[in-house]
């Protein structure tokens, strides 16, 4: 096994937020819910990238920043209509999910 680290985000509505996700690339790998109609946690992917987003209360801070290294920035960048700016490390933008959790997506530069 590769270790690894998996943010959690928090999302008020989970499959909005995979939906949302999805526009990034990610794709859902599974839900648990402890019951039906109780809070969910998801997992969703991109590549080798992983995420939990969880309804819980209390599993996430609202508001957080997170950082994405992805190849292709300028394709996300037009997904969502923003511009990308160029940065001594990398060219990137900044997003914020239905939930208000923040995404720096940046491709590294030479």
């Amino acid at each position: 096994m590769d270790e690894e680290v998996i943010p959690i985000l928090y999302a008020e509505d989970a499959v909005a937020a995979v939906e949302w996700y999805g526009r990034l690339g990610f794709v859902q790998q599974w839900e648990h819910r402890f019951e039906p109609g109780f809070p969910a946690f998801v997992e969703v992917a991109r590549g080798r990238m992983r995420l939990f987003l969880s309804e819980h209360k209390g599993d996430a801070r609202p508001h957080t920043l997170i950082y994405l290294r992805v190849s292709e920035v300028d394709a996300i960048a037009d997904e969502f209509g923003v511009k990308a700016k160029d940065a001594p490390w990398a060219r990137e933008i900044e997003l914020s999910d239905p939930d208000g959790n923040r995404l720096r997506v940046g491709t590294p530069t030479d």
